[in-house]
């Protein structure tokens, strides 16, 4: 089986170009991602931009129109996202379109796909110097909805929380989606300017992956993404190295009749770093996967929690454990957690946790290959990390990990902060 995520990179009006020919796939699809650094003047904005251009844009001033008109390129999938990677938030785009040369009917889809990205992308619905405010008016609505859907969703809810707490003075606090106080604050002419400046100047990685020949994607590109750009700025780093004085305890109380229990720990390593893959493994053997200590020790044995993983952010090098636990159960629980913490720095790994832990990360990296938008989001987090790992370097690095190399990563691993999610009434 081919392991190969090899793109074709080329610059094109200052976008940076990704195209990976593969026939795998009957459909083509593209992903655009426009980053900026994770900052609390621009996330809100990040985030109602993507819903406003979604929305409307000067051809399609309506999101019927703009729908009646992707239908009729045979279902065309047209979506956009705000993701944070580390200390960088992003923009991102996704189209995908059948490809053309599996139809009876041999419209160019294709390029009818990248000139529709390039009116949502370059020629919005505006009035003046300003988005349309009433475009603008009903996607602050579904952005406060959206932000608002977290404190329903107790576990998403425990997790940004317990992250605010271990990053106080640190970008990576906020949400992707930004901040619902900053919303209504947004007018049309501000979040226009912010829009001009954004793709003016900040990097734009545009990835293609499907049956297509990468001269004819670039020249597409060229015809029909014409924002005016300059040299992309430089963007900073995120910032991984954080010592850890003490551990902060926190809890916060809300209606809920289940504890949530998340303990973050600073690794001090990310997706570049040599032993980044020994960090994968140890994050599979604490807490990946259905055979992992937390599942085994903290669920199975001890019963202690409803659910016990961890989840590691790779760009960041944040390992945060979440379980779900009865309210009365949450000492038990803090002293197992750390129990398990202790016996990976101790090395007291069997190898049959390391032999499960190479099989279930091998397939799921080998899964990478039977999605074209996994595919895309591998590659792109070598772009942003500096360093473009290929994934037969990543399998033969796991395949290689030792019991010593997960050890010596453990302790480097550090307990920050212990956040708990409670009832109002108890004591």
């Amino acid at each position: 089986m081919t392991t190969s995520l090899t793109f074709e990179t080329d610059r094109v009006r200052q976008l940076d170009i990704h195209v990976l020919p593969t026939p795998k796939f009957k459909t083509i699809t593209v992903v655009m991602n426009i980053q900026q650094d994770l900052r609390e003047e621009t996330a809100t904005k990040a985030a109602l931009l993507s819903l406003v251009l979604k929305r409307a844009s000067e051809k399609y001033p309506t999101s019927q129109a703009m729908r009646r008109y992707l239908d009729s390129l045979y279902g065309t999938v047209f979506e956009t996202d705000v993701i944070k990677k580390g200390e960088r938030q992003i923009i991102q785009f996704y189209l995908e379109v059948a490809n053309e040369q599996f139809l009876a009917d041999q419209t160019p889809l294709f390029a009818r796909g990248i000139e529709f990205l390039g009116d949502v992308l370059t020629s919005p619905l505006v009035d003046g110097n300003a988005f349309s405010s009433k475009v603008v008016d009903m996607e602050k609505e579904t952005l406060k909805k959206k932000l608002d859907s977290l404190i329903d969703d107790k576990i998403r809810y425990a997790n940004q929380r317990a992250t605010e707490e271990m990053c106080q003075d640190e970008p990576y606090r906020l949400m992707a989606y930004g901040q619902k106080e900053k919303v209504d604050a947004i007018t049309p002419e501000e979040l226009y300017s912010y829009y001009r400046e954004l793709l003016a100047q900040n990097p734009v990685d545009i990835y293609v992956v499907g049956d297509v020949d990468p001269d004819a994607v670039k020249r597409e590109i060229d015809r029909h993404l014409t924002p005016e750009r300059g040299e992309p700025v430089a963007l900073s780093p995120t910032l991984v190295q954080v010592p850890v004085d003490e551990v902060k305890v926190v809890t916060d109380r809300l209606n809920v009749t289940q504890g949530k229990l998340n303990m973050g720990c600073r690794t001090g390593t990310s997706y570049g770093d040599d032993d980044y893959i020994h960090l994968l493994m140890y994050n599979g053997i604490l807490g990946g996967f259905p055979h992992s200590k937390l599942f085994i020790n903290v669920r199975e044995k001890a019963s202690l929690a409803y659910y016990a993983a961890s989840r590691l952010e790779s760009h960041k090098g944040i390992l945060m454990i979440m379980s779900g636990i009865e309210i009365s159960n949450y000492g038990k629980a803090v002293d197992i957690i750390k129990e398990q913490l202790q016996l990976m720095k101790n090395g007291t790994i069997t190898e049959q946790e390391l032999n499960q832990t190479k099989a279930m990360l091998t397939n799921q990296l080998r899964e990478t290959l039977d999605n074209a938008r996994t595919m895309i989001d591998f590659a792109y987090n070598g772009r942003i990390s500096g360093r473009n790992r290929t994934l037969e370097d990543i399998l033969q690095d796991i395949k290689n990990t030792k019991i010593e190399d997960i050890q010596k990563i453990a302790r480097k691993i550090h307990l920050d902060t212990i956040y708990f999610l409670r009832d109002r009434e108890g004591q």
